[in-house]
């Protein structure tokens, strides 16, 4: 078995709108949409590691988040540990510094886009949670 990658994913909200960026095609899971996030360091927590790739990848600067959901998901390739939260306080405007598609999109669009499997879990989550 694989080493699980222990990624922190950030579900970036405003209005409700997420903020979305699509991998590169020569990328794991290449061509497909996702939430922002990266990596966990070994000698940083969780929060620290989303502070910093949200920071790297699309430029802000993360003021509160919230725990939304762990997710464990085995790819052929590769197993990852995704612990997701949601950011809605941030400074800046989030921007792919990594010269990705991006796009803000609404709750209800996220069902016609392509993600990574793992991530169907926080889309799921994300609208059970709007129809309260």
């Amino acid at each position: 078995m694989n080493k699980r990658l222990h990624v922190a994913v950030g579900v970036i909200y405003r209005d409700g709108q997420v903020f979305l960026t699509r991998r590169h095609q020569h990328q794991h899971q290449g061509g497909r949409w996702e939430f922002p996030g990266g990596k966990v360091e070994a000698n940083e927590t969780v929060h620290q590691a989303l502070h910093r790739e949200l920071m790297e990848e699309v430029a802000i600067d993360v003021l509160a988040m919230r725990p939304l959901l762990n997710i464990s998901h085995d790819y052929d390739d590769k197993s990852v540990l995704l612990e997701v939260f949601i950011v809605d306080q941030f400074g800046g405007e989030p921007e792919s510094q990594e010269g990705m598609e991006q796009g803000w999109f609404a709750l209800a669009q996220l069902a016609s886009l392509e993600f990574p499997e793992a991530n169907q879990r926080i889309i799921d989550k994300l609208l059970q949670q709007a129809a309260y």
